[in-house]
């Protein structure tokens, strides 16, 4: 795993970037938030090949404990992927009410992501 560091409008964003799966686990997301946030960024974006497809299936928890951990770290997260192909409405539905707070975003490129965290 490498963090690349971005800076825009004086906000710090963490790019987390990696080949495998680096959140496997609700442990994995916490550990994740506690390392980024004491390294003093405001924001992380990750890429959605690299979490679980267990985060996208709501029924299970592990999106909304994961979330929360962020929420209580005040640190933001841009999730980078291609949502459209989640065919559930409760993820769907999910997905549209993150992005209207800002704290937590699903996004198809680094650049809106970026825009957003740093907004």
């Amino acid at each position: 795993m490498k963090i690349k560091t971005h800076t825009v409008n004086n906000t710090r964003i963490a790019e987390v970037i990696a080949e495998n799966s680096i959140i496997e686990s609700i442990e994995d997301g916490f550990q994740l938030v506690a390392d980024i946030y004491y390294q003093d960024f405001d924001g992380i974006v990750l890429y959605e090949k690299n979490i679980t497809p267990l985060f996208f299936n709501l029924k299970n928890g592990i999106a909304g404990e994961i979330l929360q951990k962020f929420s209580n770290f005040r640190v933001r997260l841009a999730i980078i992927g291609d949502f459209e192909k989640y065919e559930s409405k409760s993820i769907k539905d999910f997905i549209f009410e993150s992005n209207k707070n800002l704290q937590i975003n699903f996004v198809n490129s680094l650049e809106e992501g970026l825009r957003r965290l740093s907004n």
